[in-house]
């Protein structure tokens, strides 16, 4: 049962994610060598050697193909779309409109690559085969989302485009957005011939980033990586009370770190442990929904997060450093909590765990083992810094070659170490309920965390910012070196075994890494055509502004009420997330609900980082993997378990209500995002929040030490609020802001008055009705500037001093304000726009002394349930 559930899963994926088409074996070769041509392509673009070759040879050739690289990502990404997903059902040939689709796939995307210099003398004077060619573009990229994502995508894609041909007509849109309409030349070429449409961002981000690492992924994942890393994690908390369940979660989060889509990663995880979830007494839709759960979560962890975080760089506008930065409190945060959730489970069924061969590993001891490997992790990492330091100090010329031949002694060390131990049975967890020995187990593939690290290395860990590598580049160095590791580990390992480099294991590491890159570009098929797709949705939102008409539609229904607001943004945007891949989900849900957060929420008084409101949106996007009736991940994990699949997501959403909570509370208290936090208060807001997340799995579970009682879940609810937004109740006793009104304004100006943190509030006439209305606006401060400066720095010139207030002008295109305030008042009116008064952060204690009275309220309910409790709680 266990094969055949593991082939309906292989099935599922293979339909969603690389296609389904059973053609013949020429047509596999073909495939094949379009993937792999792909792969190469990508590693070619993102190297050095483009410019090296181009200044060597004087053609320009070779470095063209880097600028014109999305038309060429896109060409192969349509082409394949039309090779391996069929249109209609059933298919196993290749049909002659599937070879017209494919001619036209690559004409009108190379069309753009030999008729570039042209294109770009006629910027928006479109001829008669540029819109023929554009149309023909569109409608074959629709046609490759339907084949690789279905219709979900398709509509919405196709919605926005009749926005843009007919929306001009339409009077609700043309008020809400002063968009007069456009004739089919301008859309079609906004789209297609322009970089705002198909060929923006979005795809710019999949073909510099995204392929490579789902590449990387790939690579690692054909050389055993995965297997590796699912067989640690049962080795090292199997043998624990619901071990398999938190072996699920540990090795999900592993893979998924790296990792694109939550249904490869619960496909690839769950075939392992939901078997063992079962065999100690989970029931088949709760084994299937901690995998799907916990699947769902590793595209929130970073460095990866589904191919957001890159995508997270260019719309909000900071490092990847720092994206990775906000992103891992709460995902780490989140992990915690839901193998403190299967914990509940397992106490609550009165499940064991695996027997254990060798030692069995208790808690105290599992917990310095994570402690050690973080400790050793942080000594690796110092060590390497001084060393290379060092390096670079003796022989700045060649401190480079110095660190690959360190790097590749490190390597052959790692894999003798892994040539002592048995190789791991790829089937031994389905064969035997005994936890595998944890040493044993994690010299096999130690050798697999050397890429990981360097890849980490180049993004995050070198110390000098000019000095760090970019994304692109970081994940090109990784993969190389796990190319490397693919090709040549079992050969060194025959070898160090003195068994001699056998040619069937060189042939072995040639085949992993030429399936590694047929895989990774065959997963990157539905990802390209996905961006692409998404790029429509954005080149209608900038050209049309339609983000304005949800933005009006929330703001009617939830008016100044910040919490109705964000609950409105988290439905929409489970609902537009039902059916997407995790890089399409986002860029559709961002470029639609962020702006709506953020120019509503100001209205509101609330004003947020953009980077919170743009994880806000992710999360609740990609809720929608397993989220009933359409999460693809319940699918895969109901076949893997035999289980119900509305039932699977059901529960996987109930373990998952946990990261339904995060969002909120970092809105409120971005302390969670470590924006502006030292490394101590990280530190203690890592450890309360922990606490607050554990207690609110408690709650949903309705266990703790025992069964709890309504007032003890009451009590709960209250702590988990307390610890995770503090900041609540000291702003219910002392205002954050301190006010002031016209009159200071003008003092404040006078004076040259430096201030911090300043709110200004505007008034003026509405844009539409003409009635007063008011704006809260928060300016960034260096703490040195005049507040007048400050104002002038961010677009906002004084041209008068009148009775309300200092009257301003309307900002400049392209300033921080613009599109807030150009669409919200009207600055030709009879009625100046003015500043009416400002607010600077008032004196008051910290919001940390509202821990104290949370964990009082945790000792209290611990100390009633303690009295109750029958079963160890570990």
């Amino acid at each position: 049962m266990a094969r055949d559930s593991r082939l309906s899963a292989d099935e599922l994926v293979m339909q969603t994610d690389l296609g389904g088409r059973q053609a013949g074996p020429l047509v596999q070769k073909v495939i094949a060598g379009l993937c792999i041509l792909w792969s190469l392509f990508q590693l070619y673009i993102a190297s050095q050697l483009p410019g090296w070759l181009a200044t060597q040879t004087g053609l320009s050739f070779f470095s063209a193909m880097v600028t014109q690289a999305r038309f060429i990502h896109l060409a192969f990404a349509l082409s394949l779309a039309s090779l391996t997903y069929p249109l209609f059902q059933h298919r196993r040939h290749i049909p002659f409109y599937d070879l017209i689709l494919l001619m036209l796939g690559l004409v009108t995307t190379l069309y753009l690559v030999l008729f570039r210099y042209e294109i770009a003398d006629r910027p928006g004077l479109w001829t008669g085969s540029d819109v023929v060619i554009s149309c023909l573009g569109i409608l074959v990229l629709l046609i490759a989302v339907y084949r690789c994502l279905g219709l979900p995508l398709v509509i919405i894609a196709s919605l926005f485009v009749l926005l843009v041909l007919f929306g001009g007509d339409i009077t609700f849109i043309r008020e809400a957005t002063n968009y007069g309409g456009a004739s089919l030349s301008k859309a079609v070429g906004h789209y297609w011939m322009q970089s705002e449409g198909v060929f923006g961002v979005a795809l710019g981000v999949s073909t510099s980033m995204i392929f490579l690492f789902v590449l990387f992924g790939a690579l690692l994942e054909k050389a055993g990586g995965g297997h590796w890393f699912i067989q640690v994690a049962i080795a090292l908390l199997g043998s624990l009370r619901g071990g398999p369940a938190k072996a699920a979660v540990l090795s999900s989060m592993a893979t998924g770190m790296i990792s694109g889509s939550s249904i490869a990663n619960t496909v690839t995880t769950g075939t392992f442990t939901i078997p063992l979830m079962k065999r100690i007494g989970f029931s088949k839709e709760k084994a299937g929904a901690v995998e799907v759960a916990s699947s769902t979560n590793g595209q929130l962890t970073p460095p990866v997060m589904g191919a957001a975080a890159f995508l997270m760089v260019e719309y909000v506008n900071i490092s990847y450093v720092d994206v990775v930065r906000h992103a891992f409190l709460p995902a780490v945060i989140s992990y915690i909590a839901l193998l403190y959730i299967v914990h509940l489970e397992s106490l609550k069924l009165g499940l064991k765990g695996l027997e254990k061969d060798g030692r069995r590993l208790g808690l105290a001891m599992i917990g310095l083992l994570f402690l050690s490997g973080f400790l050793g992790l942080g000594l690796i990492t110092y060590v390497m810094i001084m060393l290379r330091s060092f390096l670079e100090n003796i022989m700045p010329d060649q401190s480079i070659y110095a660190s690959m031949l360190l790097l590749l002694l490190v390597y052959l060390g790692l894999v003798y170490a892994a040539s002592q131990v048995p190789e791991l049975d790829q089937d031994d967890e389905q064969k035997s309920a005994r936890a595998p020995r944890l040493t044993p187990t994690l010299l096999s593939g130690c050798y697999f965390l050397l890429p990981i690290f360097v890849l980490v290395w180049n993004l995050i860990v070198r110390t000098d910012d000019l000095d760090r590598l970019s994304p692109s580049l970081s994940v090109f160095w990784a993969t190389l070196i796990m190319s490397f590791v693919v090709v040549t580990h079992h050969p060194l390992k025959s070898f160090f075994r003195g068994q001699g480099m056998r040619p069937i294991h060189l042939l072995l590491g040639w085949g992993q890494f030429v399936a590694g890159l047929i895989s990774g570009a065959r997963n990157m098929i539905a990802i390209s055509v996905a961006t692409g797709a998404a790029g429509l949705i954005v080149g209608t939102i900038s050209l049309t502004g339609a983000h304005q008409i949800i933005g009006e539609l929330i703001e009617a229904v939830a008016g100044d009420n910040i919490m109705v607001l964000l609950i409105l943004v988290a439905v929409l945007s489970l609902v537009l997330g039902m059916g997407l891949p995790t890089t399409a989900n986002y860029i559709v849900v961002s470029s639609l609900m962020a702006p709506v957060i953020m120019t509503v929420g100001a209205q509101a008084g609330l004003v947020v980082p953009l980077i919170a409101v743009h994880l806000f949106v992710f999360y609740f996007g990609i809720l929608a993997d397993d989220t009933p009736p359409v999460g693809l991940a319940a699918y895969a994990a109901a076949a893997i378990s035999r289980g119900d699949p509305i039932k699977t997501g059901v529960q996987g959403f109930a373990y998952d209500i946990r990261t339904a909570l995060l969002p909120f509370m970092f809105i409120f208290n971005t302390d969670l995002l470590l924006i502006d936090v030292e490394p101590l208060h990280a530190l203690l807001v890592f450890v309360i929040s922990c606490i607050g997340m554990l207690a609110f799995a408690a709650v949903t579970q309705g266990y703790w030490l025992t069964r709890s009682y309504l007032w003890e879940q009451a009590v709960l609810l209250l702590v988990v609020f307390t610890l995770l937004r503090p900041g609540y109740w000291l702003d219910q006793l002392i205002p954050p802001f301190e006010r002031f009104e016209a009159q200071a304004v003008t003092q404040a100006l006078e004076r040259d008055v430096v201030l911090q943190d300043v709110r200004i509030t505007l008034e003026g006439p509405d844009f539409d009705s003409g009635a007063n209305t008011t704006l809260t606006l928060s300016l960034p401060s260096d703490g040195k500037s005049p507040w007048v400066d400050q104002l002038q720095a961010q677009g906002l010139s004084i041209i008068d001093r009148g009775l309300r207030g200092l009257v301003i002008e309307e900002p400049f295109p392209g300033t921080r304000y613009f599109d807030q305030m150009a669409t919200k008042f009207d600055f030709y009116g009879d009625i100046p726009v003015a500043i009416v008064g400002f607010e600077i952060p008032a004196e008051r204690p910290h919001k940390e002394w509202f821990y104290v009275p949370g964990l009082i309220l945790l000792v209290v309910v611990f100390l009633s349930q303690r009295r109750r409790q029958t079963v160890p709680a570990w």
